[in-house]
């Protein structure tokens, strides 16, 4: 099967690419001395999932519990759910633990902390800690860091911190900062809760953008991490990856011709609407074209608009897209993880045209 025979749209995934991508970040951790959860969140593939983990500890990140069924039905056990953790799915993840499972939950509030350690069933938390990106978590100098160790006593298995706000960074220095940052908030987080009496075995932190360029992770113990793998056009811009480092298009069909412009069957439902690289350097709308190689073939012609299920490509003048209707081409996405949520599988090629296999993404929640 090739590209072309494929209907549209349809996610693409290069395995070359991603091989490259899952060892760029191996090594640049194994430089720093700390191994890698990788998130799943984007990914939602087991055969992802086996690659990222190759020479690492076995452990992985997810955000759904409809993640942590499938990957656990696979096989992996050490899953650290990283959304703070409620009532109801608090029960899910005590039946997956019964069954073998081993997942860790998050939480920064005393009412669940009580819960946890309520529980019958072995289930250990990570207190989640604020590094600065404000969205959750508890100040590592807080009494409410203390308080929830104490409720969580034995069932207290770590700290855990996001850097998201790495993000909006837009210098390799910028970053770099933000990981030290990072690092010293959940460090210390762990030091104060280990001169309290408290074992604290798991000291997590990270991000794709922190995790590349942290200069030092003394005092962490593991590093998460999961667009790296995959890559996107905002990446790209904050130099979490170069450009050519993009495992993942939208291959999309030509269904209309305007002055200037190329209809494409791939609107906001493949490709999202996610506009993240508007607010960094180069702006690329809603994505890139890409020739059928995967290659920048037709210049700077970028996704100027996203409807539902049609997509509006501006032609770069000097690299004209000369394809008829029914002609395919692939997009480059701003946002991986929002644009693989939509599909249900990757049709999976090796640095050419020829699909050689077909990997299926769990969905949902």
């Amino acid at each position: 099967m090739m590209l072309a025979d494929l209907p549209t749209p349809c996610l693409v995934l290069d395995r070359t690419i991603l091989a490259r991508n899952i060892r760029g970040m191996a090594k640049a951790l194994e430089r720093l001395g700390v191994p890698l959860r990788p998130h799943m969140k984007t990914a939602k593939s087991i055969e992802v999932a086996r690659m990222a983990l190759q020479g690492q500890p076995g452990g992985i990140t997810v955000s759904t519990l409809a993640e942590a069924e499938y990957f656990f039905g696979h096989g992996i056990t050490d899953i650290l759910y990283a959304v703070g953790i409620t009532p109801q799915k608090l029960d899910r993840v005590a039946a997956l633990n019964a069954s073998g499972a081993r997942i860790i939950v998050l939480t920064d509030d005393p009412g669940m902390a009580d819960a946890i350690a309520a529980r019958p069933e072995p289930v250990r938390a990570l207190i989640e800690v604020d590094s600065g990106e404000a969205r959750g978590g508890v100040h590592p100098d807080s009494d409410l860091l203390m308080n929830l160790a104490a409720r969580l006593g034995p069932r207290l298995a770590g700290v855990m911190t996001h850097a998201g706000h790495s993000y909006a960074a837009r210098r390799v220095a910028e970053i770099a900062a933000i990981a030290e940052a990072e690092r010293g908030a959940v460090a210390h987080a762990a030091t104060r809760l280990r001169h309290a009496g408290h074992a604290v075995e798991i000291v997590s932190a990270g991000s794709s953008p922190t995790a590349r360029h942290a200069e030092n992770l003394a005092g962490v113990t593991e590093m998460r991490a999961g667009v790296y793998m995959f890559g996107d056009l905002f990446q790209a811009e904050i130099e979490t990856h170069a450009i050519d480092s993009i495992a993942v298009t939208v291959l999309a069909s030509v269904i209309g011709h305007r002055p200037g412009r190329v209809l494409v069957d791939a609107g906001g439902l493949a490709l999202s609407k996610d506009r993240s690289t508007e607010a960094t350097p180069h702006d690329y709308g809603y994505g890139l074209a890409l020739d059928l190689d995967g290659q920048p073939g037709y210049g700077n012609a970028t996704v100027v608009k996203a409807y539902q299920e049609h997509g509006v490509i501006a032609a770069d003048p000097s690299r004209p897209i000369d394809l008829p209707v029914g002609g395919k081409l692939r997009i480059a996405p701003n946002h991986t993880c929002m644009t693989a949520a939509a599909h249900d599988r990757y049709f999976v090629v090796d640095g050419d045209r020829q699909v050689v296999a077909v990997w299926h993404r769990v969905n949902g929640w």
